[in-house]
Parts: structure tokens; C-alpha cells; sequence
């Protein structure tokens, strides 16, 4: 080499030198220093999620599909990692459109993207989906991918543009029915991060269905007012609200002279908010289930179609949909008011006459057992009808909602008319486990099933007034139900669900989202000033009904500080106290009432019972017989009150109080009971056994008509069915020491003497203090001639109750020890100490059986004793 050109070698070599070293400390630094997080992204930016073994991460949220309305706040992704490795996980966005994808680490299962990145995502998404994929590695290990899954979703160019009122209800039901104050309305955006406005809550009362005009600018919702379920709440729609008493009408008016109660449910108000249609006259099976997760089960049961015009104030039949024997509920409207669609079932009640007999608007439990055990079914179908300015028309059954096997309801338009959208299920209506949306043309045609559905419930749904998204509940992520929307598209495809998770509250269920055609904030506050000393009354029946005696007696003590004249707390009041045993306190507040109202028949009922406690028995007949005097239809008054005479003695007239329960109400197997013990007590056997029969039939638990039944057939000598009656009361009541002996001295009687000893074995064993069991047991082993064993039970009768020494049943038994003996001058000398002692007692049947023993004992043989032992 050329020396002149040695020094630029050496320069040129150097320079590659330095050169590589820049490079291999830049790439040394961006392996090994700077950011963690950015060398941690650069790993997993190498990464695809086609290189993730199977089955190892599943995306729970979003789903495969999801379409957000392109103005709704950011989601939460949530995913499962089945790996313990993994530590960390990158999100990757690739979009449709291309250029740079979006890139994010999270170090839990799950990621928010901020709203910044949300507004990107959702404008380089509109209408062309995004591939977002999670990929699970090891901080340690970025560049080895352990789990990987991916989904695709969307924005709609379609905005939702309208809030959200809904409801939330604590779990299980009965506890909301219990305490309605826990029961929250709130007013949302799905547009707002934060949480939706609370309107409402700590109201004692319950309020429940809610529906808005057309225009959002009328409201109107179900409340308990004045002790009246029927109540309905009417109001334009301002920032602040006032549910006040003018603003309230009842559907309790509507043909009030029927004396037949309303609940007035499913009410729903036409798009131009003249007009209200409501279910009424109506009756349904409202009961809580076990459980959290569906605690209540509800359906009307019958029930007719009114219309009621807010500007006149005037109720009317809807014709078509107020056919008295079926239930007609769940009405909507067409969104212009031209046609009304609603779920028909025949009536319940017309059915089963006998058990829906009373007037109470919820069917009780005994009276609905086969629904809730799951043994019957409640199927609806969906019918239309014309509205016809109120005068209706012709229901006809729509195709594909009816008939079908199925429970068709709560059936809903779309705004633009085009859609009607309602539930499925194997049966009821409301809250079911199956239940499922489905979708049809309103003009008719195929009816199928919506894609949005999720596995667990699918309910309470509602359309976007543009028509473009249905919000609904579903219990899809747990007992607690949230809210999802879903887009509907013009073919009336939907998306897979989209849950609005700023809209959950931690143990609470929302339920009932209804959309309003109005500003977010157009609704700020909702006051209540309708609670009275009547809503409380109501709430506190309501605990009283479901058990909570305190809550009960607590919210009456509450009525009564707002109104010291309220007669029905005044008496519901003193009768809780007397359950309580507060006897004194029960006084005052009944007294207060009577001083009030003295002509109120269940004041005066109850404080007879109340007198009754305090063992003022004339005191209590006198009130009783006020009570039947003021309302003969009181069924417990003269059942008490036949209970009162019987006590004073005056069986005759007990008899007719017993009789005239029986005119008023045939079934009541207590008082047939009752009569029966009265007729029994004046030795009307024959009449005394039909009523025990009665009872027993009517009731086959009742253990004491069964042995009542086997004393008079005993007494009548007639073994054979006293111990079929027997038997039947010991099958209901096994160890009732009572039955066990009277049985025992039946069968002795009958002279089965092995059934007689294992029955009064029985008895020994489970109360072996009873010295009357051992005296029995006695006489049984001396009939059978087994003396010794005989003697050993009267000591042990002596034993145990050494009051027992001082009757003459000790020395009769020792006579009958040395007469088995064949010592009869003993047992002679022993009886007539024993009927000196008896002389003194006045006991004339004693008296009779010594004399029977003595004249055996004359004649040098053993007496008879079965007859000592069917007498005692």
C-alpha cells in the first residue's frame, strides 16, 4: 500500500469503527436501557396473535362483531388469561382503512383506552371495522408470545343521540318490596363518563312503570299514593319535577261502584300525550321466589283495557282489548297513535272461580303453587287492534307472536314505524330466565330472532327515538341486570350487545331504560311531595304481609306522627301490638281509634281479641257482637266469637256463630273444626263427626280433627274406625305423646294388647316422667295377667310423681297385684281404702270402677279393668 494513502485508510477505518459501535450501542440501548415500557411495546409489536397457542386467552368483552354508537364514552376490554405466566398483555388495533396501528400495554386483564384514543378509534373504525387483538407475554420474556385472541369491531356512523331513564332495584325483590326507599330512577347519557343522574330515591313508597310522549315532553308513572295502588302520575317534563298530589289521577276511579280493586299496570301513554292506556280491573300473581338472581314472579292474570284522556279527565273500555275473560295487558302504541298491540291470555281467574274468590288484587301463594313450582304454565299472545280515536275495533292475533306454543309480551314500535320488536319465553311474562328478543316488520312478516340476545334474559327494552338502537336489560354478566344496547340496521339486523358500563351501580339491578326524546339534562330532579300518612300505611301492610312485623309496626308509629286521626294505622297498630303481647299499648291505640271511629267494624274486632288476651271474656263477646253487627261478612269475628260463647258455655249460640262462618265461607276448615268441638261437647256425636270430617277433608294436616274423630268412635264403641282415625293423626303428627296413649287405651279397649303396649312404649319414651303413661301401662300388663311387670310400672308412676301416692289409683293397682296373687281378702281390704280415699274426691266414675272391683273381688276373681282404662 501506497504510503501517502495509509493515513486515510486508517481514518476510513476508524470511521466504520465508530459507526458500528454507534450502531450497536443504539441497538444495545434500545434492547437493554431507556423506557421499559417502550422496549416492552417494541417486543410486542413483532408479535401476531396467528403465533398465540389455541385456547389460551379469550376476549370476554367486546364481542366478535360489536358495533359502539359513534357517540358513546369509551369501554372497558376485559379478557380471560388461562395462563399463570403471563403478566402482561399488549392491545393492537389494525384497521381496515390501514396506515399505523394503535398500540397499548396493560398490565391487568382488562384496559380502558382514554377518551382521546377512543375518539380516534372511533373515527378511523366508522363503518369499517377494527381488528383488535390482545397478546399475553411475560415482562421478562416480551419477545415469546403465550396467549393470544382477537375480535373485530365497529363504530355505526349512527349516533344514539337520546338519554336513558331507567330503574334500579336492590336484590332479592322482596327486600325492595319491604323497603321501597332503596328503589333509584336515574337519567343518563350513553355519551357521559360519569355515572347517571339520581332523580330519586328514599321514597317509602313504591313507583314502577314509566313512559314519556313521543316528544319526551310528557311524563308519566305508576306511584303509591293515599294507600291506592292504582295511582298514576301525570307531568310535563321540566328540570325539576314535582310528583304532587294534583298531579295524580287513579285508575281506581274507573267504575269505582264495582267495588273491585285495581293495580293499574303496564300503563303506557300515546306519542301525542293526550292519552293513557292502561290494564285495570285487573288481578295477577306477584310473588317473591327463592334466590337473587329472578327472586320475583310476576303476570296479570286478568285484567281489561282502559283508555283514560288527560285533557277531559274521562275513562273509557278500549273495545277489542276489555273482553272480561281473558287478561289484556301491556299495551303499546303505534308511534302515530293509529294502532295498539298487546299480550291476551284467557282469564285466570274466570277459570278458577273458586280460588280467585276474594277481591285481593295478588293472588297469595297457597293460591298459585302450580306456577311457582313450575307445574303450569301462563302463555300470552300478541294481538292488534285499531285505536280508532278509543273506540277500537277487532283484536286480531299477529302471526308469529301467537300461537305458537309460547309467552309473547311487551311488544314495542319502533319510532319510524317500521319494527316492532318483544319478548319470548316457555311462559309468564317478564324477568324469565329464557326470555329472548325477537323482531318483525309492523306490517306484518317474518318474525325472527335478534342477534343481540345474550344467554341469560333479555328484557324491558326500548327504542332510540331515531330508531337506530334498542337499549335492554339482561342478566347475561350475573344476578344483578345491566343495560345493553344494540344497532338496528334498515333490515333489521342487530349487533351483538353493547353494555353500558357507566350506567352499574354495585348491587343494584337497572331495569325498565326507557329512551327520552330530550336533552341529556333535561331532567335534573324528580321531588316527591305525594308521600302521606296513607302511603306509609300501605308500605308498612306491605312488610306486615311479607313478615317484617318491626318494619311494620314502625312505619304505622311513623303514619301516625303525620296524622294522629288515621284510623287504619290506629288499627292495624294495636292488632301488630297484640301479636307483639303488648296487650296495654294494643288498648290505647284501639281505644284512640274507636273514640274516632266508633262505628269502624275492625276496630271493634280487634279489640275484642285484644280484650280476649286480657281474659275479659263478656268484654270481648260484646265487641264481637258489635263487629257482625256493623259487617256480617267478618268470617273471624264470628268464628271468635263462637270461640268466646263456647268458653262462657253458651254452646247453642257458639253453634249458630259457627254456622254463619260456614254460609260465608263453605272451605274454612278451622271453624268446622271449632263447630265440631262444640256439637262434641254437647254430646252431638254424630253431628260433631261430619264437621271433624269436614276439617280433615279440608284440611288432611289437621292432626286433632283426626283424633277428635277417634275419641267419638271410641266412645261409641266403634274400635276399628277409631284406630284408622288414629293412625291418621299420628301419620300427620308421629310423636304426639297425647295420640300415642289415647290410642294405646283404644286398642286395649279392643283388646289388641301388643299394638297397645308399642304405642304406649312409644309415649314412655318420649316423655318417661309421665306418671299417667306408667299407670296405664299397669293396668295393661294386669290385664294380660302379668302381675309383677304390672306392679313395677305403679312404682314407677310413684317414682316420678309422688303426687301420684296420695290418689287412689296406687291402691286399686296393689289390689289388683295380691288379687293376681289370689289373696282376694287382701285386694278387697286394699279397694276399700281406695274408694275411702276417692269418697273424699267426689269422684263419682272412680267410685263406679272400685265398685266393679270390689264385686269381683267378693266373687274370688279378677275384674274387667279395660273398662277402667277407656275411662281415663
Amino acid at each position: 500500500m501506497n504510503s501517502r494513502y495509509r493515513p486515510v485508510y486508517i481514518i476510513l477505518l476508524i470511521a466504520i469503527m465508530l459507526v458500528g459501535l454507534v450502531a450497536y450501542g443504539t441497538y444495545w440501548f434500545r434492547e437493554h436501557g431507556g423506557d421499559p415500557a417502550v422496549r416492552l411495546m417494541r417486543a410486542v409489536s413483532g408479535l401476531s396473535v396467528e403465533q398465540a397457542p389455541p385456547d389460551k386467552l379469550k376476549i370476554n368483552y367486546p364481542l366478535e362483531g360489536s358495533l359502539f354508537p359513534s357517540d358513546i364514552v369509551a369501554p372497558t376490554f376485559r379478557w380471560s388469561d388461562y395462563l399463570l405466566d403471563t403478566d402482561c398483555w399488549g392491545i393492537v388495533l389494525d384497521f381496515e382503512e390501514g396506515g399505523e396501528p394503535m398500540r397499548f400495554l396493560s398490565d391487568a386483564k382488562e384496559w380502558t383506552p382514554s377518551e382521546e384514543d377512543w375518539a380516534t378509534i372511533k373515527k378511523r373504525s366508522q363503518e369499517k371495522p377494527v381488528r383488535v387483538s390482545i397478546l399475553g407475554v411475560q415482562r421478562t420474556a416480551p419477545k415469546q408470545l403465550l396467549s393470544g385472541a382477537s375480535v373485530s369491531i365497529g363504530t355505526s356512523k349512527d349516533a344514539v343521540e337520546a338519554p336513558i331513564f331507567f330503574r334500579e332495584v336492590p336484590l332479592p325483590f322482596i327486600d325492595a318490596v319491604k323497603d321501597p326507599s332503596r328503589i333509584r330512577w336515574r337519567f343518563g347519557s350513553v355519551s357521559k363518563r360519569e355515572e347517571p343522574r339520581l332523580l330519586l330515591n328514599g321514597i317509602p313508597s313504591c313507583a314502577n312503570c314509566h313512559s314519556f310522549s313521543r316528544d319526551g315532553k310528557i311524563f308519566a308513572m305508576d306511584v303509591d299514593f293515599a294507600n291506592d295502588k292504582g295511582s298514576y302520575f301525570i307531568s310535563p317534563v321540566e328540570k325539576e319535577i314535582a310528583i304532587s298530589q294534583e298531579k295524580i289521577m287513579t285508575w281506581s276511579d274507573y267504575k269505582r261502584e264495582d267495588k273491585k280493586s285495581t293495580f293499574g299496570l303496564l300503563a303506557q301513554i300515546s306519542p301525542d300525550g293526550q292519552n293513557v292506556l292502561c290494564m285495570v280491573k285487573d288481578r295477577s300473581v306477584f310473588l317473591p321466589t327463592p334466590g337473587i338472581e329472578f327472586s320475583q314472579l310476576f303476570f296479570p292474570i286478568c285484567g281489561i283495557l282502559v283508555n283514560y284522556n288527560i285533557p277531559t279527565k274521562t275513562f273509557k273500555e278500549l273495545p277489542g282489548a276489555c273482553d272480561p275473560t281473558y287478561v289484556q295487558a301491556n299495551p303499546n302504541w303505534s308511534p302515530d297513535g293509529k294502532e295498539v298491540i298487546f299480550a291476551r291470555h284467557t282469564s285466570y281467574e274466570l277459570q278458577n272461580l273458586s280460588r280467585t274468590a276474594n277481591n285481593d288484587i295478588i293472588l297469595s301463594a297457597e293460591d298459585c303453587q302450580e306456577f311457582i313450582q313450575g307445574k303450569e304454565t301462563f302463555k300470552f299472545d300478541l294481538y292488534r287492534i285499531p285505536y280508532n280515536d278509543g273506540n277500537g275495533g277487532v283484536a286480531v292475533p299477529i302471526e308469529g307472536a301467537s300461537n305458537n306454543g309460547l309467552s309473547n309480551y311487551f311488544a314495542r314500535y319502533s319510532p319510524d314505524g317500521k319494527w316492532v320488536v318483544f319478548c319470548r319465553a316457555n311462559s309468564f311474562m317478564l324477568l324469565q330466565p329464557d326470555s329472548e328478543l325477537y323482531i318483525m316488520p309492523a306490517a306484518g312478516g317474518e318474525v325472527r330472532r335478534m342477534q343481540c340476545n345474550t344467554n341469560r334474559m333479555n328484557s324491558w327494552h326500548s327504542w332510540s327515538p331515531n330508531s337506530k338502537w334498542l337499549v335492554f336489560s339482561s342478566k347475561v354478566n350475573g344476578p344483578y341486570t345491566q343495560l345493553f344496547l344494540t344497532h338496528i340496521d334498515e333490515n333489521g339486523n342487530s349487533t351483538p350487545p353493547v353494555v353500558l358500563s357507566h350506567f352499574i351501580q354495585p348491587q343494584y339491578a337497572a331495569n325498565i331504560p326507557e329512551f327520552v326524546n330530550a336533552p341529556h339534562d333535561a331532567i335534573q330532579k324528580l321531588r316527591q311531595e305525594y308521600i302521606n300518612d296513607l302511603s306509609l300505611t300501605r308500605v308498612a301492610y306491605t312488610n306486615f304481609e311479607f313478615g317484617d312485623v318491626e318494619k311494620s309496626v314502625a312505619l304505622y308509629r311513623k303514619a301516625l306522627e303525620m296524622n294522629p286521626q288515621n284510623v287504619t294505622a290506629l288499627n292495624s297498630l294495636g292488632a301488630l301490638l297484640l301479636e307483639q303481647k303488648k296487650v296495654g299499648e294494643a288498648i290505647e291505640f284501639l281505644e284512640k281509634g274507636l273514640a274516632i271511629a266508633p262505628e269502624n267494624s275492625l276496630l271493634h274486632y280487634n279489640y275484642g281479641r285484644t280484650l280476649a288476651a286480657c281474659g275479659k271474656i263478656p268484654e270481648s263477646i260484646a265487641q264481637y257482637r258489635e263487629t257482625v253487627r256493623l259487617d256480617p261478612k267478618i268470617t273471624d269475628a264470628w268464628r271468635d266469637l263462637g270461640i268466646a260463647l263456647s268458653k262462657q258455655k253458651n254452646l247453642p249460640e257458639s253453634e249458630q256463630c259457627f254456622q254463619k262462618v260456614i254460609e260465608l265461607d263453605p272451605e274454612n276448615a278451622d271453624v268446622y273444626y271449632n263447630l265440631g268441638f262444640s256439637q262434641m261437647e254437647q254430646n252431638k256425636l254424630d253431628l260433631a263427626t261430619g264437621n271433624f270430617q269436614q276439617a280433615a277433608r279440608i284440611n288432611p294436616k289437621n292432626a286433632d280433627a283426626f283424633a277428635l274423630l277417634g275419641q267419638i268412635a271410641s266412645r261409641q264403641k266403634k274400635y276399628e274406625d277409631a284406630e284408622r282415625y288414629y293412625t291418621q293423626a299420628l301419620n300427620v303428627q308421629p310423636e304426639h305423646v297425647g295420640y300415642l296413649v289415647e290410642f294405646g287405651k283404644i286398642l286395649f279397649s279392643k283388646g289388641d294388647y301388643p299394638k297397645a303396649e308399642t304405642q304406649l312404649a312409644k309415649a314412655a319414651q318420649l316423655m318417661p316422667k309421665n306418671a299417667g303413661i306408667h299407670y296405664y301401662r299397669a293396668l295393661l300388663l294386669y290385664r294380660q295377667g302379668k302381675t309383677e311387670e304390672g306392679r313395677k310400672e305403679m312404682l314407677a308412676a310413684a317414682e316420678v310423681d309422688p303426687k301420684f301416692q296420695s290418689t287412689s289409683e296406687p291402691l286399686l293397682m296393689e289390689s289388683l297385684y295380691f288379687a293376681g296373687k289370689g289373696d282376694f281378702s287382701k285386694a278387697q281390704a286394699l279397694a276399700q281404702e281406695a274408694r275411702g280415699m276417692a269418697s273424699q274426691t267426689n269422684s263419682a266414675d272412680v267410685l263406679r270402677e272400685i265398685e266393679v272391683y270390689l264385686s269381683a273381688y267378693q266373687q274370688g276373681k279378677l275384674p274387667e279393668v279395660g273398662s277402667a282404662m277407656s275411662q281415663n
